[in-house]
């Protein structure tokens, strides 16, 4: 973000006038309405997963394949879609992207079978990757910089209420039943809300015409997108029908393509993370702490909304209620925190670690104890929300807090696709976990949560690896 306000022209693209009020603003909300629906297509799945196995069976496996294949898919093609938006032009890129999410959440939504829903997951995170990375150029090029901070200042509240939107938007439409559709709703929902969305895109998107002179690393990210399927298909088919050839051939693949994305990283003349970045410690221990922190969190999520459901025999709507008050918290956190960590720098991102922490065991007491009353959940949920909050932008603020000027646009791309993997991989492994404990829904979920606090625990003496603060006018 800081890079792109670095480089907007202070009269607008290549010297073209920045277009007038009404219209920046119509084009900020057209940004934000593409990014509000890919963030509620990554989480209505942690609701609707029971219900839709129950319709189309796939057992476990389709549980965690639901959310992991959309975050896989977004993740690996994240910083390739910003290439290529670069490369092609934005609005180009954005229009196809915003076109090929639409038509992907309507063949979720007419999904005949277990297999064909997983694909189609996948293409609507791919055709997603094209659209988010577009939005931040976009602005940078429609906004005139004094102002710009207004339109970034929406994205923390917006994409706070969405997070909160999108699983209750999926119990609700779940609970409707619209015309006897079921789970479908929720994803054909999206030829409406997109359709919508790519009519206003094409009216009002300024033209550009890219730089073909950008290069596109598509090896290195042929080579990451296989990396990550094989080892989730090695992951999620060994934990749910045992760790035969298949899933242990899946995972040594995994590694070995691992090793071979690592090798084009040092070879490419156009890495998809800048070499620089991987020698510079606080950056490496930044990205290896959000991998971790955010796939524990990530499995929190599912195993919670299972348990609601599967052990307490709540409906989808009852369980999208009852994640409020951590969705709540997130929202109250990010606002709070933003401008905290100016002061506080990486003591901002521990004290998020430990209130998670604090709330995780709190609510693993509760399980523990059979005390899962109506009411009795809400306080841990809230403080884990408000832990969450604390740590999603400031851990990767700090983390970018020495890098220089030149590395700022690979970082962030960087960043932000880790954290999508991280999710692929949380609900993947924490799911794992949670359907293999054996004994019961509250043995399982009791397990579930052990392993998330230790693993958040492990992260807090971590913290001190990072950058003491945050780039200086992160926050200014």
């Amino acid at each position: 973000m800081t890079q792109t306000l670095r480089d907007a022209d202070e009269n607008g693209l290549h010297g073209i006038p920045h277009p007038p009020a009404r219209v920046r603003w119509a084009i900020l909300g057209v940004v934000l309405a593409a990014d509000v629906l890919d963030l509620l297509d990554g989480t209505i799945t942690n609701i609707a997963a029971p219900t839709i196995t129950h319709d189309l069976g796939g057992g476990t496996s389709l549980v965690q394949w639901l959310g992991a294949s959309y975050a896989l898919a977004l993740g690996v093609l994240l910083v390739l879609g910003g290439r290529l938006g670069d490369l092609y032009g934005r609005r180009r890129l954005f229009l196809t992207g915003l076109a090929g999410f639409t038509t992907a959440s309507v063949a979720c939504g007419l999904a005949p079978t277990p297999g064909t829903l997983v694909a189609a997951r996948l293409v609507q995170g791919a055709f997603g990757a094209l659209v988010v990375p577009q939005g931040f150029g976009i602005l940078g090029a429609t906004w005139p910089r004094a102002q710009i901070g207004k339109a970034y200042s929406l994205f923390g509240p917006v994409m706070g209420l969405s997070a909160v939107g999108g699983p209750i938007l999926a119990g609700l439409l779940i609970e409707a039943d619209l015309a006897g559709l079921g789970w479908r709703p929720m994803f054909l929902i999206n030829l409406v809300l997109g359709g919508a969305a790519l009519f206003a895109a094409a009216r009002l998107l300024p033209h550009d015409t890219g730089d073909r002179t950008t290069a596109v690393d598509i090896p290195g990210s042929a080579l990451l997108g296989a990396t990550m399927l094989a080892l989730l298909t090695g992951l999620i088919q060994g934990s749910a029908h045992g760790w035969t050839a298949f899933p242990v051939l899946a995972s040594l693949a995994g590694l070995a393509l691992f090793a071979a994305f690592c090798h084009r990283q040092r070879t490419a003349p156009s890495p998809l993370i800048r070499p620089s970045l991987l020698h510079n410690r606080g950056f490496t221990s930044g990205l290896v702490l959000g991998i971790v922190f955010f796939a524990a969190v990530s499995g929190l999520l599912y195993v919670v909304s299972l348990f609601l459901q599967q052990g307490l025999g709540r409906s989808p709507a009852g369980a999208a209620l009852a994640l409020m008050p951590l969705s709540a918290g997130i929202v109250i956190a990010s606002i709070a925190c933003y401008r905290l960590i100016a002061r506080l720098g990486r003591r901002l991102v521990l004290i998020g670690f430990l209130v998670t922490l604090a709330g995780t065991l709190h609510l693993l007491a509760l399980v523990a104890a059979s005390g899962t009353g109506p009411w009795a959940l809400v306080p841990p949920l809230f403080v884990i929300g408000l832990g969450m909050g604390a740590c999603f932008g400031s851990l990767y603020d700090v983390t970018i807090g020495d890098i220089t000027p030149a590395e700022a646009g690979s970082a962030g791309g960087s960043l932000g696709a880790v954290q999508q993997l991280a999710n692929a991989v949380g609900a993947a492994a924490v799911t794992s976990v949670y359907f293999h404990s054996g004994g019961g829904e509250k043995h399982a979920t009791t397990v579930s949560l052990t392993v998330v606090a230790a693993i958040t625990l492990l992260c807090c003496p971590l913290v001190r690896l990072l950058p003491p603060k945050a780039p200086e006018d992160q926050h200014h």
